[in-house]
């Protein structure tokens, strides 16, 4: 069964830094994406950052600069690191991790594994 658990949420305020880290088990990761969503109440989920199994990255446009995407591959794990926050950028954040390869990775039917969020707060 395969299991993505996210880690590193928590409250900040406006132009500080978080980590995201999603630890993957069950099956490994190496061979395909890896993404960062993100929802706010009321939104759709959004992709803030990608990562294909060969390094390629995406970024949303609000988060260029900012945000930084890596993986792991020994530790099945991605990460997520968030500086210059924002209030905008509170919501829950979901990994999301795709079953095969695609020449897409950044849209929500782009991966079959999710994790169960972790909730990102920033106060201005």
């Amino acid at each position: 069964q395969v299991q993505l658990v996210e880690s590193g949420g928590g409250l900040v305020q406006a132009g500080g830094s978080l980590r995201l880290s999603c630890a993957a088990s069950g099956r490994t990761f190496s061979s395909t994406s890896l993404g960062w969503f993100r929802q706010a109440p009321g939104k759709e989920r959004e992709c803030v950052a990608s990562i294909r199994w060969n390094g390629n990255t995406y970024y949303a446009d609000s988060v260029k600069g900012r945000f930084t995407i890596s993986r792991d591959n020994a530790k099945n794990t991605v990460y997520l690191q968030m500086n210059s926050l924002k209030p905008e950028d509170t919501a829950a954040y979901y990994c999301a991790a795709a079953a095969y390869e695609r020449n897409r990775y950044s849209a929500v039917s782009d991966y079959e594994y999710w994790g169960q969020g972790t909730q990102v707060t920033v106060s201005s």
